[in-house]
């Protein structure tokens, strides 16, 4: 009989056997795992797992944001971002954004609201990116990573949207969190 490519309501995958093949000193673990999928299908999965991220929208009036240019040397390319990290064991996606907001552009703010989470590529990969907007800014000093090449600017909702229509801005947490502040 074939199966169903149902899952039924809201079950889950069954792990029949888990391998760890890398495990990395900071930050990503790869796992072939053998699993029975909802349906009953056994598949082998390549997977990711990552310890979680935050990223934050930086308003410094309301239609003035700050986004970050940096390098990424796995993409070789320069990018424009909001502030971004990932979660250090047993840290909150809000302490992470804190932390990422002070780092990366120097502000703290008086008021920050939780907006979102996404999955970057759920296809193999547990990464999950919880985004927040920044408001009532207050400068700090900035205190950027070693491995962080980046430049600070502030830009107008509208050149934003002209960048992003430009393909300008092409990080996906940036723009989900632009989405989601109604910018693009």
């Amino acid at each position: 009989m074939p199966r169903s490519n149902r899952a039924g309501p809201m079950r889950r995958k069954i792990i029949l056997n888990k391998k760890s093949v890398f495990k990395g000193k900071i930050l990503l673990d790869v796992h072939l795992d053998r699993v029975m999928l909802p349906n009953g299908t056994e598949v082998r999965l390549e997977c990711i797992k990552h310890p979680g991220a935050a990223a934050i929208v930086p308003f410094l009036a309301k239609s003035e944001i700050i986004l970050i240019r940096q390098y990424r040397p796995v993409v070789d390319e320069y990018i424009w971002e909001i502030p971004a990290g990932t979660l250090k064991r047993g840290e909150s996606p809000l302490k992470c954004a804190k932390r990422e907001l002070a780092e990366e552009i120097g502000y703290t703010a008086r008021s920050i609201r939780y907006l979102r989470r996404l999955y970057t590529t759920p296809g193999f990969t547990n990464e999950c990116i919880h985004i927040y907007k920044a408001a009532r800014l207050k400068k700090v000093r900035v205190r950027p990573d070693a491995d962080e090449i980046l430049t600070v600017k502030n830009f107008t909702a509208g050149q934003i949207r002209r960048m992003f229509n430009k393909k300008k801005i092409i990080d996906a947490k940036t723009i989900a969190g632009l989405a989601a502040c109604g910018i693009i």
